[in-house]
């Protein structure tokens, strides 16, 4: 098992400030770049984090650490960000994003958890059984998986704009 606390706390400290060095500042056509129907633009990244800051995460963490398995953790809408957060610009939810992180990684460490703690299930409502250290190591790959979309995305922008280098780089095939 490679599962670390403090390692994964590394990177969920820095996600917010690399999608700030990354999008702060870009231009709409970077933003809202995306791969077709019902896929995430760097902007919907950033109100998927968001939703998952505010909904997900730590209210989950609770609720394992509360509730255990005596009822489902609550269900997750992937998409339901794009209510909550329609017309706000970018520098607003990567600040909003920095402040909701910031906090929440206070509150996870401030549970001070241990191995059994961690250890300790839940009921997903689509996978079952969980613990709250796959939930935790869940956060960390979710923000990779997401950083790693940010650049697909971005780079399939100008997919057709390098001509012959297209071979080059293996991105255009994800």
């Amino acid at each position: 098992m490679n599962f670390s606390l403090p390692h994964t706390i590394e990177i969920l400290e820095r996600t917010p400030a690399v999608l700030d060095a990354w999008l702060g500042g870009l231009s709409e056509p970077w933003l809202d770049c995306d791969e077709g129907d019902r896929t995430f633009s760097p902007r919907d990244v950033l109100g998927h984090l968001l939703d998952g800051e505010e909904l997900d995460w730590i209210p989950r963490t609770h609720h394992i650490l509360q509730l255990g398995t005596s009822r489902p953790l609550a269900a997750f809408d992937r998409f339901a960000f794009r209510e909550r957060y329609a017309g706000e610009g970018s520098q607003q939810l990567l600040a909003t994003l920095a402040r909701l992180r910031a906090r929440n990684l206070a509150t996870l460490k401030s549970l001070d958890l241990g191995e059994e703690e961690l250890s300790m299930q839940g009921r997903h409502p689509d996978l079952g059984l969980v613990t709250l250290r796959q939930h935790l190591a869940c956060w960390a790959v979710h923000d990779l998986a997401h950083l790693r979309q940010v650049a697909r995305v971005m780079a399939k922008r100008y997919r057709f704009d390098v001509g012959p280098w297209t071979s080059y780089f293996r991105v255009f095939e994800e």
